[in-house]
Order: C-alpha cells, then structure tokens, then sequence
C-alpha cells in the first residue's frame, strides 16, 4: 500500500480528531477500506495515535476555555474503567466481528447526528444551561 494513502488517513483522522469530533470514527473506516487494514489492527492504529492527537487538542482547546471542568472526573473515571474492560473484551473478539460492530456503531451515530442535525436551536440551549451547572 502507499505511503501517501497511508498518509491521506492520518491528515483525515487528525484533522477531525484535533477538532475533537473522534478522529477515529474517520481513521478506522479509511485504515480497513483503503488500506487493507484488519478491524482489530486498525483499532490498535487509532488508538496509539489518539494518545499524542489527543494530548495536543486538550492543550489547544484548554488555552481556548473550551473546556468545561464541571464534573470532569465523573466522565473521566468511568470512562476509563470502561476503556479497559472493553478493550480487554475487543482483544478476544474477531476482527470480523468487530467490524460488523463498528458498522453498526457507525450508523446508529450517524442516525442520531442526523437527527440532531434537524431538531434546531432547542438542544443547543438546553446543553448550554446543563453545562452551566
């Protein structure tokens, strides 16, 4: 495979990734389609390179005041307990299973983004006053 398809992956995951919209949601699909990429490898990729992408957005979006520190340590302890678990549980599935559960993961997200998409302005509000607390 070419280094420059490779290379097109890593710009498309980063990009969205940096913005903080989940860089792999993009990097998986493009690691397994274009690149050949076994499911369970691909996720190994994503996850390696969420450690330095993520770090550097934190620091961006922290300069910014865009992060809310309410409750922090309640999404974050959990969601690190759960990281664990379930890549335990991902390790002893295999990679074609895997795959279907990402595809179906992909489109309940896309079902709920689009949806959300079409509501307007009421949620918005409602995630303001909820962070506000």
């Amino acid at each position: 495979m070419s280094f420059l398809v490779f290379f097109a992956c890593g710009i498309a995951g980063g990009v969205l990734g940096g913005m903080g919209m989940g860089g792999g949601t993009v990097l998986i699909p493009l690691l397994t389609i274009f690149c050949g990429v076994e499911q369970s490898a691909a996720q190994g990729v994503n996850l390696l390179s969420f450690l330095p992408m993520s770090a550097l957005a934190i620091g961006v979006h922290a300069r910014s005041g865009l992060i809310v520190k309410n409750n922090l340590a309640c999404i974050i302890l959990p969601a690190l307990v759960f990281s664990v678990l379930f890549s335990l549980l991902a390790a002893a599935i295999p990679s074609a299973a895997l795959g279907k559960g990402f595809g179906v993961f992909l489109i309940l997200l896309s079902f709920f983004q689009f949806r959300e998409a079409f509501r307007g302005e009421k949620k918005k509000s409602a995630q303001k006053n909820f962070l506000k607390t």
